[in-house]
């Protein structure tokens, strides 16, 4: 079995800015504290995109001591708020493939992880995602390579509507390519962020999670437009458990406060 750990949209800014009075770095440390004290026994953790508010040299400055010193590899997505540019700078290992698009594959012992990078810098309707040709051939490469092995993808922007309207607008504008091709693979589950909500689909016959921000959260206005709007929900990451294809996901609401052992004991 591997257990996985996924956080998205830390929307990292340079201190002291907040975003709707939380501030970012604190928040994206505390989950960090938080998922090294009660699951230092997971495999990997994926950054699901925007890492920073604005993409800036700044902002990944203060996001990486946060990320040094933990007890797993991580793997970082680009978001909409991002930029691949100064992402590269402060990170340098980091997977880049041939054509400079930030995307891996990690190898666990009984499933592949192959994370996309579905940011779209030209994009008619700004904030949009897409995957373009070359990013799909590289995708299409790792299912292959895989073997047959049970396979989980990651990417920011959501292969679906989701039901929030404004977001939804600024999706992933291709997403039926994307699906088109995760039908003819083994891949058992995808996972995304961008809207700030715990969100779970099934959608052409492949099941899907939607993880909340570390951060801020998007306040409950289905089927309204708008994708700017905030509220100071708590804070949240992903945790999947995966025995080959079988795959199990819960999410941890990280900023409320801790159970005390007693309450275990009580049952």
């Amino acid at each position: 079995m591997s257990k996985i750990l996924v956080m998205t949209d830390l929307h990292i800014t340079t201190p002291p800015e907040t975003i709707i009075n939380l501030s970012p770095v604190e928040r994206a440390r505390e989950a960090l504290a938080h998922a090294a004290r009660h699951h230092h026994d997971a495999n990997h953790l994926v950054i699901t995109g925007d890492l920073t508010n604005e993409g800036t040299a700044d902002q990944y400055a203060s996001l990486k001591p946060l990320l040094q010193g933990l007890p797993w590899p991580v793997t970082m997505l680009m978001g909409n708020h991002d930029l691949r540019a100064p992402f590269r700078a402060a990170f340098p290992t980091a997977a880049v493939t041939d054509a400079g698009f930030v995307q891996a594959v990690v190898d666990l012992p009984d499933v592949r992880l192959i994370t996309l990078d579905t940011l779209d810098t030209e994009a008619a309707v700004e904030h949009a995602g897409r995957l373009c040709p070359a990013r799909l051939n590289w995708l299409e490469q790792a299912l292959k390579q895989a073997g047959g092995k049970p396979c989980l993808l990651f990417l920011h922007h959501p292969p679906f509507e989701t039901g929030f309207s404004g977001m939804d607008g600024i999706g992933l504008i291709n997403a039926d390519a994307l699906l088109a091709m995760a039908a003819r693979y083994n891949v058992r589950h995808l996972f995304a962020g961008h809207i700030h909500r715990t969100i779970t689909a099934t959608i052409q016959g492949k099941s899907m999670t939607v993880f909340k921000s570390t951060c801020h959260q998007m306040p409950m206005m289905l089927g309204k437009e708008g994708f700017a709007h905030s509220v100071p929900e708590p804070g949240a990451y992903g945790i999947i458990l995966t025995r080959g294809a079988d795959v199990v996901v819960h999410t941890e609401d990280f900023s409320l406060p801790e159970m005390q052992s007693r309450h275990f004991a009580d049952g």
